[in-house]
């Protein structure tokens, strides 16, 4: 009798837990919880209030209640959301959730509310792997109390192989992305994680919509978002984000603020928030993405492309050329005589500029003195080489380059001898950027099918140890060209800045003038 009564128990337990509420087909517990979680739906006030329990959602295992339904394609689900009290672990997250299975390790994507305050994108891109996070900008005037008293309208797109965040009513894409591999049939919902396995908690979803979204009639809106992420966790801060395409984040000596291009002049954005500023940079207003500061912190180098040039053959156009300039304002002094001619580093001790020339066909690595003089080549093979840096002892300048047969990472003297290549693999690797502890070398990687630096591609941020030469994947992103091309640690050599991309469908997008 006694196995009768269990053998009831459970079905009636799983009974009520397959339950439709509201739009969803059902809802259920997720990974192992301590107290069963409940949903229901209040018609009259279109809201649905989840009740849950689970000691995380993060690592390599989730434990939350989830309401759920069956999708499949490109979908959006869309909440005004907020949590019914104000106690409870600050961590205690609500989320709108796209997940591969109802497995406590599967492949997933979702915006987290967190009681602090915090929205972020977290996803796991493969099964049981570790949990990756994306938070956004800081909200100032959200604390923990504020955040579970007043909704807040979030909407989690899947569009083609991505997903995005979105906030606000009307919503607007909010600076987060990512590649998530959801395949075929897949859940789409809301959820709530107490963040600690014996409390139980409570969230409510209102007037939330899951919808299909039909193809894209509309031409998609390209953003750009400039990001940072510590090298000891992985986990992704945006820092700004803007309409159009901006590039090249670099870090100021002082660590207050970030240099990125734009339209061909170089902004700056405070570290701590705010907007950015254009540099001023006299008659030279078509700068590329090569920019740098000094060692000391008193110049600023860069190349620029307004000047009307003429080639070895005759012909006139606007080739690349490498300029130094005080970095608290003045007259760019034009350092190289012809173009193209792209700058990559600064020396050690502030006196040289490296710099990728191309000189009767070839694109080699030079260096030029700052106080001006003759270019000395330093690279003669065959193929291409590009992006040489110094580093920070001043003994050598990484560079990479295609001799090989593919682009890989090499490195040299500073005068060119020995050189050698950094380690090898299949993909092809770019722009060298050595931490100024001189610990840690961050580049960028493409597959193996993609020739060039092209933009608007899947990309890795990948980071070696130069002590043991161990190679760790720091982020996967949609980018390429204009994502790292210059030195972009912080100068603590903590974290890494970057630009990601993502086309955004145009009812997400805000107007060109805000």
């Amino acid at each position: 009798m006694l196995r009768v009564a269990v053998v009831s128990v459970f079905l009636a337990s799983a009974l009520q837990a397959q339950q439709p509420v509201g739009i969803f087909e059902n809802h259920s517990d997720v990974g192992a919880v301590l107290h069963e979680g409940a949903a229901a739906y209040d018609p009259a006030k279109n809201t649905y209030t989840l009740t849950g329990s689970g000691e995380n959602m993060w690592t390599t295992h989730d434990e939350f209640q989830f309401a759920w339904k069956k999708v499949s394609g490109d979908v959006q689900v869309t909440a005004l959301v907020r949590f019914l009290n104000s106690s409870g672990n600050e961590h205690k997250k609500a989320v709108l959730i796209f997940r591969q299975s109802l497995d406590s390790g599967s492949v997933y994507v979702d915006v987290a509310l967190h009681a602090s305050g915090l929205l972020s994108l977290q996803y796991r891109d493969q099964q049981d792997g570790a949990t990756g996070e994306i938070r956004s900008r800081p909200m100032t005037w959200v604390g923990a109390s504020e955040a579970t008293t007043i909704p807040r309208r979030l909407r989690l797109t899947r569009q083609g192989a991505f997903v995005y965040l979105s906030v606000g009513d009307p919503s607007r894409y909010d600076g987060e992305s990512i590649r998530i591999p959801l395949e075929g049939d897949f859940y789409a919902g809301i959820g709530v994680c107490a963040h600690d396995k014996n409390a139980i908690e409570q969230a409510s979803f209102t007037n939330v919509e899951l919808k299909s979204l039909a193809p894209e009639s509309g031409q998609p809106v390209l953003y750009s978002t400039l990001e940072s992420v510590p090298i000891s966790s992985g986990d992704r801060q945006v820092m700004y984000f803007a309409r159009g395409r901006f590039e090249a984040p670099n870090w100021s000596r002082d660590g207050s603020y970030l240099l990125f291009n734009r339209d061909g002049h170089l902004e700056k954005l405070p570290v701590k928030g705010g907007t950015p500023e254009v540099v001023k940079t006299g008659d030279q207003n078509r700068l590329n993405n090569d920019h740098g500061i000094s060692p000391d912190g008193t110049q600023l180098a860069f190349s620029d492309n307004s000047q009307e040039t003429k080639s070895p053959d005759g012909k006139t156009g606007h080739d690349s050329l490498v300029y130094v300039m005080p970095i608290a304002g003045g007259t760019p002094k034009q350092l190289t005589p012809v173009g193209p001619s792209y700058w990559h580093g600064w020396s050690a001790d502030g006196k040289t500029l490296a710099f990728v020339g191309q000189r009767s066909g070839d694109f080699d690595i030079y260096t030029v003195p700052v106080l001006g003089g003759d270019e000395t080549r330093l690279t003669t093979a065959k193929g291409l080489d590009d992006g040489p840096e110094y580093s920070p002892d001043g003994q050598y300048i990484y560079f990479n380059s295609e001799r090989s047969g593919h682009m890989q990472i090499w490195r040299m003297k500073a005068d060119g001898a020995e050189q050698e290549q950094v380690f090898s693999d299949d993909y092809n690797n770019w722009f060298p950027h050595i931490s100024p502890d001189g610990k840690w070398m961050v580049f960028l990687t493409y597959e193996k099918d993609v020739t060039g630096h092209p933009e608007n591609k899947d990309v890795m941020l990948r980071l070696m140890s130069l002590e043991d030469k161990k190679i760790t994947v720091l982020a996967k992103l949609f980018g390429g060209q204009g994502t790292i091309n210059v030195p972009s640690w912080s100068p603590d050599s903590k974290q890494v800045a970057f630009v990601s991309y993502q086309f955004i469908a145009p009812e997400d997008a805000m107007s060109p003038d805000r």
